[in-house]
Order: structure tokens, then C-alpha cells, then sequence
């Protein structure tokens, strides 16, 4: 149990983290961000738990791959808060687009062989 609340605590720290660094500096806030700390925190939590190499294995490469189909909603977002859409609709539309990535993604690499 306690390993669990260290868990939830360090992950939410990261969070709160990003966000209240953001607010002065975005850019040093998306460079944490950016950093892969939930992935490799996530890694060790679960070797922790399971101390197996497999699945450690199958989540860095499955996390590979669907992170580029996270990409370009970064560059959607402001493209559409520039164009004066409001945050919440323009969020919407970039994460309706990163979804749609997504099965795009799963295809092909089920096409190739690759099951996420």
C-alpha cells in the first residue's frame, strides 16, 4: 500500500510540477513535459511490481509507437487556437484527430505484424 501512495504521489508531483512551471516559463514547462518521466516512472513501477523483462519490453516499444501518433496535435492545437477557435472546441478537434492517428497507427502495424 505504501508503495502505491509513493507511486500516485511522485506521478501527481510531476504533474503539478509542469503545470505551475508553466505558468512563468512555458518553455522550461515543455521541456519537462516533453521528458519521458510518466514512461520511464511507469516502467520501474511495473518492473517493480512484476520484475518482468517481457512486459517492460512490450510497453517501451508499444509506447514508441503511439506516441507519434500524439505528435501532431501539438502543432493542431495552437494551430487552432490561432485561428481564434475557442480551447475547449479546439482541444476537442486535436484530440478527435490524435484518436483517428491512433487507429491509423493500429492498422498499419497490424498490417506489418506488430499488435499494440
Amino acid at each position: 500500500m505504501l508503495l502505491y501512495v509513493i507511486k500516485v504521489l511522485l506521478s501527481a508531483m510531476i504533474i503539478v510540477a509542469v503545470s505551475e512551471v508553466s505558468k512563468s516559463n512555458a518553455t522550461l514547462g515543455a521541456l519537462i513535459k516533453s521528458l519521458p518521466l510518466i514512461s520511464v516512472l511507469s516502467m520501474i513501477w511495473v518492473y517493480v511490481d512484476t520484475k518482468n523483462i517481457q512486459i517492460i519490453s512490450t510497453l517501451s516499444t508499444s509506447t514508441f509507437w503511439l506516441v507519434l501518433p500524439t505528435l501532431p496535435m501539438f502543432l493542431l492545437l495552437p494551430y487552432l487556437l490561432k485561428l481564434k477557435i475557442g480551447f475547449y472546441p479546439a482541444l476537442s478537434i486535436a484530440l478527435g484527430c490524435m484518436l483517428v492517428l491512433y487507429l491509423i497507427t493500429a492498422l498499419i502495424l497490424k498490417r506489418f505484424g506488430f499488435e499494440l
